[in-house]
């Protein structure tokens, strides 16, 4: 199964947006190792920088960052594969501790919607 571990910062907090050499070095080491034990499908940080496309009914609105409306915004993610959500946790835990500088964060664990989980709803 295909799990997406998104790391969540603070957007004020310039040590989530401003990686140090350390933060780097634990971050290679844990991807390496993912891609060694053939866990690492991606992984990816994130600008500061964005926007957010929004609809209320029929109404399209784009607001650009920085999000005033959210505390915690997405800093980047990783993709892996994992037997469970368990499992998936477990890499999560793991991962979080790379960030041993920022002061307040979090990991969002979603297990990725297959092929086989959407079939049930499409027409025939």
């Amino acid at each position: 199964m295909r799990f997406m571990l998104m790391h969540r910062v603070q957007e004020d907090d310039p040590a989530s947006w401003e990686p140090n050499a350390e933060l780097i070095e634990r971050m290679n080491a844990f991807v390496e190792k993912l891609t060694a034990d053939g866990v690492m499908l991606g992984a990816e940080g994130v600008q500061q920088q964005g926007a957010v496309v929004r609809r209320r009914g029929a109404a399209i609105k784009s607001i650009d960052g920085p999000f005033a409306e959210a505390k915690e915004v997405v800093g980047g993610f990783l993709l892996i594969n994992a037997k469970d959500l368990a499992e998936a946790t477990a890499v999560a835990e793991e991962y979080i501790t790379c960030f041993a500088g920022v002061e307040e964060m979090s990991v969002e664990v979603r297990r990725v919607a297959e092929f086989e989980d959407i079939e049930p709803y499409l027409t025939k």
